[in-house]
């Protein structure tokens, strides 16, 4: 079968010297670096009211550290955030409130000693293969694994059991299971009423959710429910992994909470082998957060609304911080366009690409926008100033997190091209021009300041971190290892030493925001792939062969169904807006039900097709479940 040439926006180019312009309405120019900064400066200081600061998780701690320090203390505001709001703010969140820990509580090497492994709302195998492995080391030790995916994904076709739900129908699948557990006198009583709250609440709450309903909501036949929650509250050992299936929702943190219920029912926490993994697509988007890269926490997720915190970070930064939560992205979005926000410093992240032609608009609308990246990207093309950076791990000396709060050092490995700079000399130069006297002899005195504030990462300095090979945290003192596993003053014997219980969510099921009908009958469902990965930025240069590019995937029913093959050009729309796209054929697909990555398919011109409901807790949007339609482009005959 032919299939599709990969398209999109193809490579981006390396960033060599620092770009600027007159007037938007004219092309990029090559400047030095003191006139570029001294325009930054200059950019900058006329909005330190209406100002937002955007990092990513291709930087490391050390520069997502500096850039949420730029924010707070040269720019005076907590309008901070990074990639971690779109496909980990709902984990953290969820984490947080339960335990008061925003990370996964177990690390990667227990899933080998694991009973039952459950992958929820993830095609592991392919968007985190590194992890897959222990997964699998885990099933050839003997353990069991369930795949919870509306689509049967490579992954799903490793499971003893796939549960292939209906999109948005998650908390549903939970709460029937969780039924289940109860009904079937599974439930482990003496960690629950050791150590948890609200149970009987959740027990009325998820009482209606028989076998036989959650099958006529999810789609999943009652009998695969029922293994599932027998399989789990039976094991010794057990876990629950997930990443955007679950969180890219508008009730992305109350599915989380969802899912958490199931591990506090049963125990599967605070235990060797067993816990709650959310995993993260990129090398450190745990990192971004952990560093406070985001409104509401300082580094070392500490609130901005507890006074003595803020009075720490002010005598340590020598500054005022503001007693409220700054904006996140999608508010920071919001007001571009009402002109609460001006200017906007990117630092190695792309919103104009992962945002569309929404994003587009409102970038354009900024009075000033600069942009610190090692590559030419599309916000890049919209900015005032580019600043040359150097490109992540490869070109940097500092740190990355994983997704299982393992901190592990990267080292310069290929000198930058031309002039590019690293992000920290680059942050400092900026601060400096803006009145503030950073002084950092290199990227580990900024990960020593970070640790002497973040009581998680005191103890981890950058000779264990070479000794051990990374280290997970908390880590508080400099002598000896934490356990690999979170959580375990749950199961201590003494009141006092448990800390607060661990509350039941008690969260309701709410169907996804845009409702398929005749109009719009099919439901769009997005993720990765390995050849179309993010924004683009780092693979937009690919040449593989196996490249698939940005297209529409449909199940063969649907295909005959509309009259279509692989690489004819479809037109994709729902209720906002509406883009076109080549076929490809996917048989992991059931009808009814289409995928395509992130971004979508991309005109600039054309606001993308996605919902716009978003999550009220964490602002992360409902990307999984989009009502669509597919029409047929009519075929275009040439005369003469």
């Amino acid at each position: 079968m032919t299939q599709p040439a990969g398209h999109g926006p193809g490579a981006y180019p390396r960033l060599t010297h620092p770009l600027v312009r007159d007037s938007r309405d004219e092309e990029f120019r090559r400047a030095g670096w003191d006139e570029a900064l001294d325009r930054v400066a200059r950019g900058l200081r006329r909005h330190r009211g209406a100002f937002g600061m955007l990092s990513g998780a291709r930087a490391t701690n050390e520069t997502n550290y500096l850039a949420q320090k730029f924010a707070r203390v040269v720019m005076g505001t907590h309008n901070v955030d990074s990639c971690d709001r779109r496909s980990h703010a709902a984990s953290v969140a969820g984490l947080a409130a339960v335990f008061g820990a925003g990370g996964g509580t177990s690390s990667y090497a227990e899933i080998e000693h694991t009973d039952v492994v459950v992958v929820w709302g993830s095609n592991a195998r392919v968007t985190h293969p590194v992890f897959f492995q222990h997964v699998l080391k885990g099933v050839r030790a003997g353990a069991r694994m369930y795949v919870v995916d509306p689509r049967r994904t490579s992954t799903a076709q490793w499971a003893d059991g796939w549960l292939g739900l209906n999109a948005g129908t998650d908390i549903a699948l939970a709460h029937a299971i969780g039924r289940e557990i109860i009904r079937a006198g599974l439930v482990d009583e003496a960690f629950v009423g050791r150590a948890t709250s609200g149970f009987e609440e959740y027990r009325a709450l998820v009482e209606p959710w028989t076998l036989s309903l959650a099958q006529k909501v999810t789609g999943v036949p009652a009998a695969a429910v029922r293994e599932l929650a027998h399989a789990y509250a039976r094991a010794d050992r057990a876990q629950i992994c997930w990443t955007l299936g679950v969180t890219e929702h508008r009730n992305g943190t109350d599915t989380v909470r969802a899912l958490i219920d199931l591990a506090l029912l049963t125990g599967h926490v605070g235990r060797p082998g067993s816990g709650l993994q959310p995993l993260c697509g990129r090398n450190n988007v745990q990192g971004a957060a952990d560093m406070g890269a985001v409104p509401h926490r300082l580094p070392g997720f500490q609130d901005v609304l507890d006074p003595a915190v803020r009075r720490r970070f002010e005598s340590a930064w020598d500054t005022v911080l503001p007693p409220h939560h700054g904006l996140d992205l999608a508010e920071m979005s919001e007001e571009m366009e009402a002109g609460g926000v001006r200017a906007v410093h990117c630092v190695g992240a792309d919103p104009a690409r992962s945002g569309g032609a929404r994003a587009v608009r409102r970038l354009r609308a900024l009075d000033f926008l600069v942009v610190q990246d090692a590559f030419r990207t599309s916000t890049a093309e919209l900015a005032d100033v580019v600043l040359p950076a150097t490109a992540g791990p490869a070109e940097s000396e500092g740190t990355v997190t994983s997704s299982e709060r393992r901190v592990q050092r990267v080292r310069r490995a290929v000198v930058p091209p031309g002039e590019a700079r690293g992000d920290v000399d680059i942050l400092c130069d900026l601060a400096g021009r803006l009145g503030h006297a950073w002084r950092y002899a290199d990227a580990e005195a900024v990960w020593n300041e970070l640790r002497s504030l973040s009581p998680d990462h005191h103890g981890m300095t950058y000779r264990r971190l070479a000794e051990h090979r990374g280290l997970q945290w908390p880590c508080p003192g400099t002598d000896g290892l934490e356990p690999p596993y979170l959580h375990g003053r749950l199961w201590a014997d003494e009141p006092a030493s448990r800390g607060r219980r661990a509350p039941f969510g008690l969260v309701p099921h709410v169907p996804p925001a845009d409702l398929t009908d005749e109009r719009f009958p099919i439901r769009l469902t997005t993720g990765r792939r390995l050849d179309s990965y993010n924004a683009g930025a780092a693979r937009g240069s690919s040449t593989s062969p196996a490249r698939r590019g940005e297209c529409v995937e449909l199940c063969p029913e649907d295909a005959e169904r509309y009259g279509v093959v692989v690489g004819e050009k479809v037109q994709i729309t729902s209720r906002r807006g509406a883009v076109v796209a080549p076929v490809w054929i996917d048989t992991a697909l059931r009808p009814g039900l289409a995928f395509t990555t992130l971004p979508v398919p991309d005109e600039a011109d054309v606001d993308q097709p996605l919902s716009t409901a978003r999550c009220p807790i964490r602002g992360a949007a409902e990307y999984k479940a989009t009502a669509i339609r597919i029409d047929k482009l009519p075929l275009v005959t040439c005369v003469g």
